[in-house]
């Protein structure tokens, strides 16, 4: 009888176990699907008017950056992200329309390509997988993430894709 108590109390431990990876998968499966549909509620913290929060980071090339340098396009990379591979092509030539000035990619985990591929049309913030203090700024948890900011340090617009992101406002 012992062991028959126990076999219900482990088969009751699994079937729990078994409920709360679906439920995990059946989360990443939507933010998934959001992301390739190019259907961003959801995925992003900040909205359009939202503050950037304040951080301060240093860039490739040594340059130091905070929250008040911040205008133009902001991008999240990560090196283990297939989909941030799909996306840098069009977003280094949105970049460089842009100019290196206006764009900011911050690159998550140990990637040399698309920190080559970047560095000469954006200021590239390597960081960890995290994402560092700027995604913490940013309160952001994906990638590829993409954030429009103005003049005024607020959020313009966010999305996934470069393609349905207005083009902003430009410095000089």
């Amino acid at each position: 009888m012992p062991y028959l108590a126990a076999a219900v109390v482990l088969l009751g431990v699994l079937c729990l176990l078994n409920l709360l990876l679906t439920v995990g998968i059946l989360r990443r499966m939507r933010a998934d699907a959001l992301r390739s549909t190019g259907r961003d509620d959801g995925l992003f913290a900040l909205r359009p008017g939202d503050p950037v929060g304040e951080f301060a980071a240093v860039t490739s090339d040594g340059d130091p950056v905070t929250h008040h340098d911040v205008t133009g396009v902001v991008g999240f990379f990560s090196a283990d992200c297939e989909a941030c591979h799909d996306l840098l092509p069009s977003f280094v030539e949105r970049a460089r329309d842009l100019g290196r000035e206006n764009v900011l990619a911050v690159v998550g985990g140990d990637d040399p390509a698309s920190v080559a591929a970047l560095t000469p049309v954006a200021r590239v913030v390597l960081a960890d997988l995290d994402g560092g203090p700027m995604a913490r700024a940013f309160r952001n948890e994906w990638t590829p993430a993409l954030y429009v900011v103005g003049e005024d340090g607020r959020i313009a617009a966010t999305g996934t894709r470069i393609d349905r992101l207005p083009v902003p406002a430009v410095r000089g």
